[in-house]
């Protein structure tokens, strides 16, 4: 049966190359990075390149990043590290109602220990206004995390915009860009952050690695204590095949990344134009320009997003609701009630994510099966009026 795959925001398909480079430091050079005879040196060599590697993607110095084991702990390490690090100069924190639950519950956590969070709106189309973090700033805040682009409705945020305003006010900047990091320009620099986290497993790399840029100066406090691995910043002893697979990923993608968003976004636009032709009552969530090249979010009305989603998985169709993190959850998408959709719309989500692989034809393909779909699920709905 035909399979084409639409939830790459969820996770990717590890690039062979990415393997291949891999492979070697599993039974060949399989030595600890932290030892200091000569057979452990071609190991921290190949961890420090691929730190280069990413480093210098993003416009960074190589040791301000810090490896993980994904987007998740980097988010933890961010908002945590800096909370507990700067409790003495304040208790608040700003976000905004739309991050990933990996920024979400960590603030949650913090609550709980008697930190103040300020959950910024968005509009309708998922987009925070800068002013707003401008006048939620008080004395007391410490950090503002705002990520760079949404992983439900593809929104990519004015981060350089909020980022000026937090460096005009002495306070620490993180965003989670696992989104964006390969897929558009990420640049420290011009985005003005202090912190920014990243995940190989969004760009055809290897699951379980991950890094956090934390910009040289800044005062956090390490979250995992034990031995002296990555400059004293995050114990524990090197993945090195996993590193070494997120460095070639990054490798891969410095090379390929602008025509692939450029290809995506016309199969992107491609999609949403034709299908809105084909089917009523429909309606495009996340910013119509300013969202991920390879990003699509349709709601439709009368009908559940998991009935569409396990009816074209019988299509040989894979995609999704929205978070891979939270698809066991009956409650409605966090992120489009955010948008002021009603609950109804916001069961009745569809995301599809493109990929570097996805095709014209594949793109036709659903095209041909969703309108289908979705007339069958409505004949059956009793909460579908024509």
């Amino acid at each position: 049966m035909k399979h084409i795959y639409l939830d790459n925001a969820a996770t990717t398909a590890t690039d062979p190359e990415v393997v291949d480079a891999m492979l070697p430091y599993f039974s060949e050079y399989y030595g600890n990075p932290s030892s200091i005879y000569s057979f452990s040196r071609k190991v921290k060599a190949a961890v420090e390149d691929a730190r280069n590697i990413i480093a210098s993607f993003i416009g960074a110095n190589s040791k301000e990043i810090v490896f993980t084991s994904g987007g998740s702990e980097s988010d933890n390490f961010a908002l945590k590290g800096i909370a507990f690090a700067n409790k003495q100069k304040g208790n608040s924190i700003i976000t905004s109602s739309i991050e990933h639950h990996a920024v979400i519950n960590p603030c949650k956590f913090l609550e709980k220990l008697g930190y103040e969070v300020i959950y910024l709106p968005v509009d309708s189309n998922g987009l925070i206004n800068p002013d707003n973090v401008k006048n939620a700033i008080t004395e007391k805040t410490i950090l503002i995390s705002v990520m760079h682009a949404n992983n439900e409705v593809g929104t990519i945020q004015p981060i350089a915009e909020i980022g000026k305003i937090a460096r005009e006010n002495k306070i620490y900047f993180h965003t989670d860009a696992v989104q964006t990091f390969g897929h558009i320009p990420v640049n420290v620099d011009d985005l003005n952050v202090d912190l920014l986290s990243m995940s190989a497993h969004k760009l055809y790399g290897p699951k379980g690695i991950g890094a956090l840029y934390i910009r040289k100066g800044t005062k956090i406090t390490s979250l995992i204590h034990g031995g002296d691995q990555e400059r004293k910043r995050r114990a524990s002893t090197e993945n090195v095949p996993a590193i070494v697979g997120f460095g070639k990923a990054v490798e891969i993608a410095n090379t390929n990344m602008n025509n692939v968003a450029k290809r995506q976004t016309i199969l992107r636009d491609k999609f949403i134009n034709t299908i809105f032709d084909k089917i009523k009552d429909i309606q495009l969530n996340g910013h119509p320009t300013k969202r991920l090249p390879n990003n699509i979010n349709i709601s439709f009305k009368g009908i559940e997003g998991e009935s569409i989603m396990l009816n074209l998985d019988m299509e040989g169709i894979s995609a999704s609701t929205g978070s891979a993190c939270s698809s066991s959850s009956l409650k409605p998408s966090h992120v489009l009630l955010a948008l002021g959709l009603s609950h109804e719309l916001a069961h009745g989500s569809l995301r599809l994510s493109l990929g570097k692989h996805t095709k014209a034809e594949d793109i036709d393909y659903v095209i041909q099966v969703l309108p289908k779909v979705v007339e069958k699920l409505r004949a059956m709905s009793p909460l579908y009026k024509k």
